[in-house]
């Protein structure tokens, strides 16, 4: 798929112009066409071949254009126009923490920065120091950005893996002979960023599988082909492996795999202790095979239960499973609603219908309607006359919704400003059924300043969830410091949720601070902060973050039936903190 490669390129185009100062609109629309086309979860190609680009909420008649003629010739005139007499690196260089447009044509003006070498070697030299607005602590954070960029260029998202990985596992899983397919390693565990790609297919006439693989449509590069691996490049640029095992040796293989390197020591470990050995090709007793065709060999003659592949970190899971106190996780299927989603009143691009009518294809028994408030100027947030005209068209919608066991929940997410007040009266908070409190700005505060916001929000009585806590992006920054300790002790005591936001560049709380959390006693949400539809697939990913973190459906408020839930919410208010 192309998806992701003219996504790339609207971005960079509107990089570019923000680079040079060009109309913020111009910008921010390149910018959205870039979100809905990068998470897409069909071809693009197959959509511009039906017609259909223009059906696409945020993609206009130019956009389009653009788009065909990138998929017709390899090429994107405006894209190139934009590009001329600009490198990839002074671009890449805005997207560093600490830097920005401004900084980024500053330090080119000032000292011929370029690329982030030179920029490294600047700050070496104290070239730095003296420029307008660049103090020392700025000069820090530029450091630190740039060390979070390098990291997060050695290893994947898991949002950005997960989706390739699923596509050609479904490819795949038709293919003659493969018995049995899945993917392995770090993505298997769910951890939100992934080295190599791995997945494991059982199946006999291994050449011919991997043929199939390496002759995928969407794969730019062939690596390797051999007879029981191969190895491939796709669209995306993200490089996969694919092995081939007897059927026998499949579960041991997958379990061998899968990891973590901790999890399976500890595990040779007990092994060697009982007399026996384990292997990708089984679990054996001197040379005797005795198991290795499910997972559940293995765990069953070392006398454990299967531990699920997202707890597999050494982090206890092992003696959990040998006192027979394994948790049973929160699964997919448990989840009842999104909690966190917005519609085209701010910078989300659905109507309530359509929000209703996908939410409703997911299985979901309600959807929760949470646009921005009015301190969020970019998103155009609502303020307090929007929000109540918000409601009403809600209830309306919900009206015709009468009957047929669905309902969209009046919320919104509600900006906590610098001083702990919420950007929306308490008298309008009050006609909404769940509020979602969040911080959007002043990421520069002291620990202690943060945290008192946050606090401050906690004890409002109209403030059901805290959402992406952390105020973490993992591309591009490390989010605010807080003392969670303090934030999760208020929530257990006030009834407060923490969310677990499935974006994939949030993915906050992470899984330490979730599990900390269940800990605590304080109840979780898990929600997409979907602006498209095609993004609220990502609940699998938070779904993930909740099992690594040990979570079960007790746990998550967005489990519970409706009524449950807005008890929970009203229960609040009712005893005023």
């Amino acid at each position: 798929m192309k998806n992701a490669e003219i996504a790339s390129m609207f971005e960079r185009i509107a990089d570019v112009l923000e680079l040079k100062g060009e109309n913020n609109f111009r910008i921010n629309s390149y910018r959205k066409v870039a979100r809905v086309i990068g998470d897409l979860t069909h071809d693009i190609k197959e959509i511009a071949e039906a017609g259909k680009l223009e059906d696409i909420p945020g993609i206009g008649k130019s956009h389009a254009e653009k788009i065909e003629e990138f998929l017709q010739t390899g090429r994107m005139s405006k894209y190139e126009e934009v590009m001329e007499g600009v490198s990839e690196e002074t671009v890449t260089m805005m997207h560093i923490s600490g830097l920005g447009p401004k900084t980024v044509i500053m330090l080119n003006k000032e000292l011929g920065i370029e690329r982030i070498s030179q920029l490294e070697e600047a700050i070496k030299q104290g070239r730095l120091k003296g420029l307008k607005g660049i103090a020392e602590k700025k000069i820090e954070n530029i450091l630190k950005g740039i060390k979070l960029f390098r990291t997060s260029q050695e290893r994947i998202a898991l949002g950005v893996a997960f989706p390739v990985v699923n596509r050609i596992v479904n490819q795949l899983k038709d293919v003659k002979g493969v018995s049995a397919i899945q993917p392995a390693g770090s993505l298997r565990r769910m951890k939100e960023t992934v080295g190599d790609i791995d997945i494991l297919c059982a199946g006999k006439q291994g050449r011919k599988i991997i043929q199939s693989f390496v002759n995928l449509p969407e794969v730019s590069e062939i690596l390797a082909a051999g007879v029981t691996k191969g190895s491939v490049r796709m669209d995306e640029g993200l490089q996969v492996d694919l092995r081939v095992v007897e059927k026998d040796s499949f579960g041991s293989a997958l379990q061998y795999f899968t990891g973590s390197k901790a999890h399976n020591i500890h595990l040779r470990d007990i092994a060697r202790k009982k007399g026996l050995k384990i292997s990708e090709y089984g679990i054996f007793r001197e040379k005797k095979k005795l198991g290795g065709r499910l997972e559940e060999d293995i765990y069953k003659k070392l006398g454990m239960e299967l531990v699920p592949p997202e707890l597999r970190e050494d982090r206890g899971e092992i003696e959990a499973s040998q006192e027979g106190r394994l948790p049973k996780l929160i699964e997919l299927k448990d989840i009842k609603g999104d909690l966190h989603v917005h519609s085209n009143w701010t910078d989300g691009s659905s109507t309530f219908e359509e929000i209703a009518r996908y939410a409703r294809k997911c299985g979901y028994e309600y959807c929760v309607i949470s646009d921005h408030t009015k301190s969020t100027r970019i998103a155009h947030g609502l303020d307090e006359e929007r929000l109540l005209k918000e409601i009403e068209e809600i209830n309306k919608i919900n009206k015709k919704l009468s009957g047929d066991g669905f309902r969209l929940i009046k919320a919104s997410e509600c900006d906590i400003k610098n001083d702990g007040s919420m950007d929306i009266s308490d008298k309008v908070l009050a006609k909404l059924d769940i509020v979602l409190g969040a911080i959007h700005a002043g990421f520069k505060q002291s620990k202690e300043q943060i945290t008192e916001r946050i606090l401050a929000s906690i004890h409002n009585p109209y403030v059901n969830i805290i959402v992406h806590p952390t105020g973490r992006l993992m591309s591009q920054r490390e989010g605010y410091e807080v003392d969670m300790d303090k934030v999760m002790e208020a929530a257990a005591k006030t009834g407060t949720a923490l969310e677990i936001n499935s974006f994939w560049d949030r993915l906050d709380l992470n899984d330490v601070n979730a599990r900390k959390a269940k800990e605590m006693g304080v109840k979780v949400a898990i929600s997409t902060d979907a602006h498209h539809l095609d993004q609220m697939w990502m609940m699998q990913l938070g779904v993930g973050v909740a099992r690594r973190a040990w979570l079960v459906k007790q746990d998550i408020i967005n489990t519970w039936p409706i009524k449950k839930l807005l008890e929970f919410c009203k229960r609040k208010t009712k005893h005023k903190t």
